[in-house]
């Protein structure tokens, strides 16, 4: 901090007074939507996913710029940084009144997003000019300009009613330009650049500034911003269509409304800033994840009637929130958000002190893509639910994930720090006189030594070990498929037994499986070696019992609310989860030279799963055999009968016995163990990133067409029997993975890969000549066949991406990580493989989401599915491009391993 000794306090002030000043304009422009979006959405007649977008679109920008902005700052300094930015906004700003059409306004609005950049720029700029025990206050004070979306509130209704919403746009942009002048006339250079010129230094490189975003703790504080700020910005911006339609208000009182929410969790910021520098920003954090986690649970609670059946008769009593307990719960809200937003930034420059603008920018990149997010998420939950508080339902549970996130990262932090004294206790006082090693026996299940590469050991010993685990994990792994799936063949009978939804409504319920699952397996990547196989597996097998019930008892009845059909929808979502512990748990039992066709038998039988259910399904919900147990059935819109109850209860007694033989057959090694911060460093890797879009490309098609299929083949061949044909698909994808896995280590998992995406594409290609057009023609065997060759195709590359994974990590680590030998680089590799393994199946499973709701919204915009099968086709190119690109082409980090003669030795290749 030498640079801040001739820095006078009368300086420090004028930058704070006008850094602020500048942050409020811009964030008075970047919220504009807010206000004028009501209007706009009124006279275009959006829907309220439109309206969410359109108002989501600004805070995209300001979000995804902040990581550059910052950076630019710290290399060219933040006072001609920020002027550029506030005039790029006005220029934007300015444009925006001139358009006409939903699509122009989207344009406009992506450059009206970024002055919500400046905030990036700000707190690199302001940091500066302060020594870091000032540093939590000023930068508080530097983020109350939040109090612009306040302002923009106050007084852009009026100017919309009085001018029209274009005068709101020219007014913020020419008020935005006069900002910029006056910034650049009263501010000066920060200390630290003026010390840099003076010293002839170069500013650093931009991937010397990106070093600190390997930390986890990084993300974690990125987590935290995208509620406290990321849930301030969605709710500034949904508010005043919020008052509008639960409580009917006009546009200028709930503008005024929304404002009172605005204002305090933007000016009390400078407050948390200073309780930050007194009492510790950890302390504030969790005041404030513990204040909004009861605010938000209250504000969640719709309005409900209830009727009780007493004795005396039906006792009947309703809940509702009125306006005034509604905007003190939401001042509340406001408050401790401000304190929350202090909080988190006053640890970046004591951190990072070096790194404040890249490690600010990531930051408050996150947590404005939380203001993006999350008015589009709004949206789409009150199109689907008709609930209005499911924006506060949303809320409650990322600031209860992020609440039990940071109690137990700091509790980790502590156990680490007093590891030995921690250790000297027993977990109970009456366990003190046995509390030591010699006197009571390891864990049950827990394999201590465990060598399978030493051929002694495997054949003595390991081999058998290794199998009763494979072939537990397989069918516990092919339930966990069924149950995911499930809904693909529950969703296409619902309508035949009188539950009325919409197609987009149909894809919704089929699509929520592939995006809870997908999101679960980035947890699940990494519970194997924290809490063991053996438990995991038992744990997670059991949980599917609660979807299973759930569709059972839920399909019975017509009545059931269509918000009950999405929890369970994503519910089933437990079973895709599965996929990444299981995979990683096996990738530790078997040796260099069988893990590639264990993984492709523990994966390929597994993903049968998907087969046996679209089979099975049809058959037992066409019988009444066990209607004594599960209930009557449901007279079909063609006057069959259905028992679509089977459908889930099928499941349960085998799901009962695979947990128990899970618990009692299967093992934990305990050289498997690992911290998930030990395991993180898979993010760090390049090729990680790499070979998460390839597996997207293989495992992601697999399962997203599973999931699409029947629904897809019903809408475009309504005269054919979809569900007849549907698990075909799924037999023939997860078989080829299975039998083909010899392939990838014959001949290299890279050259099988690159020519899998080839043939994708011609496959896709011949889907769309086959296609009905406008609803008439089009072939079905064609498309079927088409369709087949992809589900081939995807299981031939499911097999050869896995292969490509611990060839890869053999190569890099010893290049990576010079200073290890060879064993302990060969278990780096594998450790690194394995969680690399789970995380790329956790990305790939998005594509149970995204394809078949990329299904639903081309038929929506464009009646056919052609649209979103183009965009498939295009994805493969690129996939393409990269296997050629980075493994396979000459140079390429596969290419000399894969033409040696065996492809085999690319994944028992030295670490030396």
């Amino acid at each position: 901090m030498s640079s801040l000794r001739a820095v006078t306090s009368r300086q420090q002030t004028t930058i704070l007074g006008m850094s602020t000043l500048a942050f409020t304009v811009c964030f008075a422009v970047w919220t504009i939507f807010s206000i004028i979006g009501v209007q706009i959405k009124a006279d275009l007649g959006l829907t309220d996913t439109q309206f969410g977008l359109l108002a989501g679109t600004p805070i995209l920008t300001g979000s995804l710029s902040r990581i550059f902005l910052g950076i630019w700052t710290d290399q060219y300094g933040g006072r001609i940084v920020y002027v550029l930015t506030m005039l790029a906004a006005a220029a934007a700003t300015f444009a925006l009144s001139y358009a006409t059409t939903y699509e122009t306004m989207l344009l406009a609005a992506l450059g009206v997003g970024l002055a919500g950049g400046s905030f990036a720029v700000g707190v690199a700029y302001v940091s500066k000019w302060y020594p870091k025990e000032k540093q939590g206050t000023a930068l508080g004070i530097f983020g109350a300009g939040n109090v612009g979306a306040a302002v923009t509130k106050f007084v852009a209704p009026f100017v919309m009613v009085a001018f029209g919403w274009t005068m709101v746009a020219q007014v913020w942009a020419a008020v935005l330009v006069a900002m910029a002048i006056v910034f650049w006339l009263t501010t000066e250079d920060d200390p630290d650049l003026k010390s840099r010129r003076a010293a002839g230094a170069k500013a650093r490189g931009t991937f010397m500034q990106l070093e600190p975003l390997k930390n986890l703790q990084v993300w974690r504080f990125s987590i935290y911003y995208f509620f406290v700020f990321g849930g301030f910005v969605a709710l500034a911006l949904w508010l005043p269509r919020y008052l509008v339609g639960v409580y009917e208000l006009d546009i200028k009182t709930a503008g005024m409304i929304a404002a009172f929410y605005s204002i305090p969790a933007s000016i009390f910021r400078a407050y948390g800033g200073h309780l930050s520098d007194r009492y510790g920003a950890r302390r504030i954090m969790y005041w404030t994840f513990g204040v909004a986690l009861v605010t938000t649970f209250m504000l969640s609670y719709p309005d409900t009637d209830y009727i009780i059946h007493g004795i005396r008769g039906p006792i009947t009593f309703s809940t509702s929130l009125s306006l005034v307990p509604f905007i003190l719960l939401i001042f509340v809200l406001g408050f401790f958000m401000s304190l929350g937003k202090a909080a988190v930034y006053k640890h970046i420059p004591v951190y990072y002190p070096d790194h404040v603008g890249s490690v600010g920018g990531l930051v408050g990149m996150i947590g404005g893509l939380g203001g993006f997010v999350l008015p589009i998420a709004f949206g789409v939950l009150l199109d689907m639910t008709g609930v209005w508080t499911t924006c506060f339902m949303l809320l409650f549970g990322i600031v209860a994930v992020s609440l039990v996130w940071m109690h137990f990262s700091i509790r980790q932090m502590e156990k680490t720090a007093l590891s030995r004294e921690l250790g000297a206790l027993p977990e109970l006082p009456e366990m003190q006189p046995i509390h030591e090693k010699d006197k009571h026996a390891g864990l049950a299940g827990v394999i201590e030594d465990w060598r399978p590469d030493d051929e002694t050991f495997w054949n003595e010993k390991g081999r058998a070990i290794a199998r009763r685990n494979l072939w537990i994990s397989i069918p516990a792994l092919l339930l966990a498929f069924s149950v995911w799936m499930v809904w693909s063949v529950v969703v296409a009978k619902l309508p035949g037994i009188g539950f009325d939804y919409t197609t987009d409504q149909l894809f919704w319920l089929a699509a929520l499986p592939g995006l809870s699952g997908a999101t679960l397996r980035i947890f699940y990547s990494f519970m194997v070696p924290i809490f063991g196989g053996r438990l995991w597996t038992t744990l997670s097998t059991a949980s599917l019992l609660i979807p299973a019930f759930g569709i059972g008892y839920a399909v019975q009845n017509p009545e059931t609310p269509y918000l009950i059909f999405l929890v369970l929808a994503l519910l089933c979502g437990l079973g895709g989860g599965n996929f990444a512990s299981s995979m990683a748990n096996i990738s530790y039992f078997f040796p260099k030279s069988e893990k590639g066709n264990a993984l492709a038998l523990n994966a390929g039988l597994g993903n049968l799963g998907v087969s046996v259910m679209q089979f099975l399904v049809p058959v037992v919900i066409s019988t009444g055999a066990f209607a004594f147990a599960v209930g009557d059935g449901q007279m079909a819109s063609d006057g069959s009968m259905l028992w679509l109850q089977n459908a889930g209860f099928i499941w349960v007694p085998f799901l009962i016995v695979s947990t128990i033989a899970a618990w009692l057959g299967m093992n934990d090694i305990a050289s498997a163990r690992a911290s998930f911060a030990e395991q993180s460093i898979i993010f760090s890797r390049f090729h990680n990133w790499v070979m998460c879009i390839l597996y997207t490309g293989t495992f992601g098609s697999f399962i997203g067409y599973s999931a699409g299929f029947p629904l897809l083949m019903k809408t475009q061949f309504p005269e054919v029997n979809a569900l007849s044909y549907a698990f075909l698909g799924p037999l023939v994808g997860a078989l080829s993975r299975a039998s083909t896995g010899w392939v990838s280590d014959r001949y290299g998992g890279g050259r099988v890969t690159l020519w899998t995406f080839a043939g994708m594409i011609v496959a896709v290609w011949g889907v769309l000549q086959f296609l009905p057009l406008n609803g008439t023609g089009g072939n079905f065997w064609g498309f079927f066949a088409c369709f087949m060759a992809l589900f081939f195709l995807t299981g031939v590359g499911n097999a050869s991406t896995f292969q490509m994974i611990p060839s890869i990590m053999r190569l890099e680590i010893p290049r990576l990580m010079p200073e290890l030998d060879r064993d302990a680089s060969v278990r780096q590799a594998e450790r690194e493989s394995a969680a690399i393994i789970a995380f790329t199946s956790a990305i790939a499973a998005y594509g149970a989401f995204f394809i078949p709701k990329a299904y639903g919204s081309s038929i929506a915009m464009s009646g056919g599915p052609e649209m979103a099968l183009w965009g498939f086709l295009t994805f493969y190119v690129v996939c393409m491009g990269l296997t050629y690109l980075f493994y396979t082409r000459k140079g390429g980090l596969l290419h000399a391993v894969e033409r040696a003669g065996n492809a085999r030795q690319a994944s028992t290749v030295p670490a030396s």
